[in-house]
């Protein structure tokens, strides 16, 4: 069976070939039976699946004009499936070897085809003299080595050079049945991620930059950083010396990318030590473990920090489960204790789920390692800590959360002088002391972001400009600089409602047919919580006693909200109001508040961002109790004001409407107000 009746291809293969979605491919199939070109049959079977003759499926796109990929002959063999079944080969064996052909095509420049299997190994053993990256995968090739080797040259053509053809076989292992290197894939984004923050970090050491890798297989985020890196300055790849498959491929992939690179002597205990300014990536499982469960997940972490000295800094992507969720087993609680206490985990980043391929519910988290600060007393250590498990990973969030991540190295100086984005800092004792997730520990007052000065200095300053610029009377506003205490700092709903703070509320279920325009019972739902302006609908309260025997009203101070399209919240200061599911309600116990105040919870409800739909997770503010009926009171008088305010705007707007439609119509004649008094008495007066 020669090289070309070996390439297969499934139906999904086909629509990534032709750049169409998979259905349309079925389409094809179904409405092309029995016409002059028919789609192709299929030409083999595996466990059930239909694989079809790669090169009879491009000659039909081509003679049927189908598709988007108007070169689809050249690039079938970069969507074919590696050619096992011409070999008897497990898939695994066949990739080895396809990749350390590309290896060798790369490190030579030479056409693989015309050569015999005795001549690639001899230029195997030249260029791979002590077996540590490819000639062990050629020699076990056997008698498919040549065939393997015409697919290689056949692959480079269709991907335009070595690398990109390394690239496209790594990017088929998810298609390709290869497990092994599957299951720990991490999505673009998050390879993307990691390396921007290496790079950054890396930038501020000085030198050259050296970047190690000591996990098994790990080589995905190494190849994140020769792109994040680009061509500016040179780089240094460090990886481990064990002669498993994963880091053998390790080492190919870097060898077809020209990147340098030296090993790391990794003992059987998974110790080892790197020397100089260095900044370490590491994915948990790595790739070559998949299976590391949170014991050894943390051990590994714990020998790459014993290593470490303050030159070198580290980023490692593992499940949130393990960095910094609750609870964890005792074992992996006090291994994860006493790297919190070693001072060099400066940021936690809980991430959002869907960064592992593999398992897109599972969520990860960032540790970024670096300097311990020992001449600070450990009482007074600090950590940076971020949720973003809500926030989908642009660019704009990338890119500050990098800058976040950098600025979590500086001392204390340094610290207060950014302007964290999306990070907190919390003193690292307090997230030793508790017992939920790391990254839902309240800051500590010790490096305020907000100044209270400033605070007070601006509102002095708003006051007297709009006490100076308008007629009418104005609310005064007082207040004094203080300082943060820990009892007003943020408190999940969940936590607020088993407290007995709060008491939640399901909305109605009412339909549109009992609603009624003009009047009724007020009725709240997402319409009115996200336009105010809606016209406002209403419901006969007797109609809805009887259709809704177990419903409720609202009373006075209840906090309505919704979670779609996006977070919304108002405060219903009347009451009596229906509440339309799938609005609810936030009810707070009027004899144990705990320092809630509804106009703090709507404007805490109303910043969320649009993606944060798990509301029992929201981080309500609180208020000192000596301050919740100032705030309230002070609240109601700028509210007051702000309807007169915008009773004005609508009057002053309606003016402008009358005398634009009055004189352009020709009804109205503009004089010059100042003179209006002096203007004669009209005929009739007198």
């Amino acid at each position: 069976m020669n090289e070309a009746e070996a390439l297969r291809m499934t139906l999904s293969d086909v629509a990534a070939l032709a750049q169409v979605k998979r259905p349309v491919v079925s389409m094809w199939r179904k409405r092309n039976a029995g016409t002059a070109h028919p789609f192709p049959e299929p030409a083999a079977l595996d466990n059930g699946r239909e694989l079809f003759d790669a090169h009879r499926i491009a000659a039909w796109l081509n003679v049927t004009g189908r598709g988007n990929n108007p070169e689809a002959a050249n690039d079938v063999a970069a969507f074919a499936r590696v050619p096992v079944k011409a070999s008897g080969e497990a898939p695994g064996n066949t990739f080895n070897a396809l990749t350390a052909l590309l290896t060798l095509k790369a490190m030579t420049g030479n056409a693989l085809a015309q050569l015999t299997p005795d001549e690639l190994l001899d230029m195997a053993d030249e260029c791979d003299p002590d077996d540590a990256f490819l000639y062990s995968e050629l020699e076990a090739a056997g008698p498919s080595l040549a065939s393997t080797a015409a697919f290689a040259d056949r692959l480079v053509d269709s991907a335009y050079n070595t690398g990109g053809a390394f690239e496209q076989l790594l990017a088929a292992r998810f298609r390709s049945g290869l497990r092994e290197h599957s299951d720990t894939a991490l999505t673009e984004s998050a390879v993307d991620l990691v390396a921007a923050a290496a790079v950054e970090l890396s930038a501020t050491l000085g030198g050259d930059s050296v970047f190690a890798d000591a996990t098994r297989g790990g080589s995905d985020l190494l190849m994140g950083v020769v792109r994040a890196a680009g061509e500016s300055a040179p780089v240094t790849f460090l990886t481990p010396d064990d002669d498993g498959g994963a880091a053998r491929l390790v080492r190919r992939r870097l060898r077809v990318h020209g990147v340098d690179g030296g090993q790391i002597r990794v003992d059987p205990s998974g110790e080892f030590a790197v020397h100089g300014p260095v900044v370490h990536v590491a994915q948990y499982p790595s790739p070559g473990e998949p299976s590391m469960e949170e014991v050894q997940i943390l051990s590994a972490v714990e020998h790459l920090v014993l290593q470490m000295d303050d030159q070198q800094r580290a980023v490692i992507i593992a499940p949130a489960r393990v960095l910094c969720d609750a609870p964890l087993g005792t074992s992996a609680n006090g291994l994860r204790s006493g790297l919190l206490r070693t001072g060099r985990v400066r940021a936690v980043v809980r991430l959002p789920q869907g960064l592992l391929r593999a398992k897109p519910r599972e969520t990860h988290a960032l540790w970024v390692l670096g300097p311990s600060f020992a001449e600070v007393p450990i009482a007074e250590r600090w950590t940076m800590v971020a949720d973003l498990s809500t926030r989908a990973l642009t660019e704009d969030v990338k890119q500050d959360l990098v800058s976040d991540v950098v600025a979590s190295m500086g001392n204390r100086a340094t610290v207060r002088a950014h302007a964290f984005r999306f990070a907190r800092l919390v003193q690292t004792r307090l997230l030793l002391a508790s017992r939920k997730s790391l990254v839902a520990v309240p800051s500590n007052h010790s490096v305020p972001n907000v100044s209270g000065a400033e605070a007070a200095l601006r509102v002095e300053e708003l006051v007297r400009l709009l006490r100076g610029g308008s007629a009418e009377r104005f609310a005064d506003v007082a207040v004094l600089p203080s300082v943060p205490i820990l009892k007003g700092q943020p408190v999940p709903i969940e936590e607020l409602i088993a407290g007995g703070n709060l008491t939640y509320i399901k909305g109605n279920r009412i339909e549109d047919v009992h609603l009624t325009a003009t009047n009724g019972t007020r009725v709240l739902g997402p319409d009115e919580l996200l336009n105010l302006q809606t016209p406002q609908r209403h419901l006969d309260l007797l109609d809805f006693a009887a259709n809704n025997p177990a419903g409720r009203l609202t009373q006075p101070g209840d906090v309505v909200f919704c979670t779609s399209p996006r977070p919304a919240a108002l405060v219903d200061r009347e009451g009596g109001s229906a509440v339309v599911f799938p609005a609810r309600v936030l009810r707070i116990d009027a004899g144990d508040p705990g320092g809630l105040v509804p106009d703090v919870v709507a404007a805490d409800i109303n910043k969320l961002p649009a993606t944060d739909k798990s509301w029992r997770q929201w981080h309500l503010r609180r208020v000192p109790d000596n301050q919740r009926k100032k705030l309230a009171d002070s609240l109601a008088r700028l509210q007051h004001d702000q309807r007169q305010a915008r009773e004005r705007l609508e009057r002053l707007e309606e003016l402008a409407t009358l005398i634009t439609d009055g004189v352009a119509g020709g009804s109205l004649t503009l004089t010059d107000p100042s003179t209006k008094l002096a203007e004669p008495q009209t005929e009739g007066t007198q």
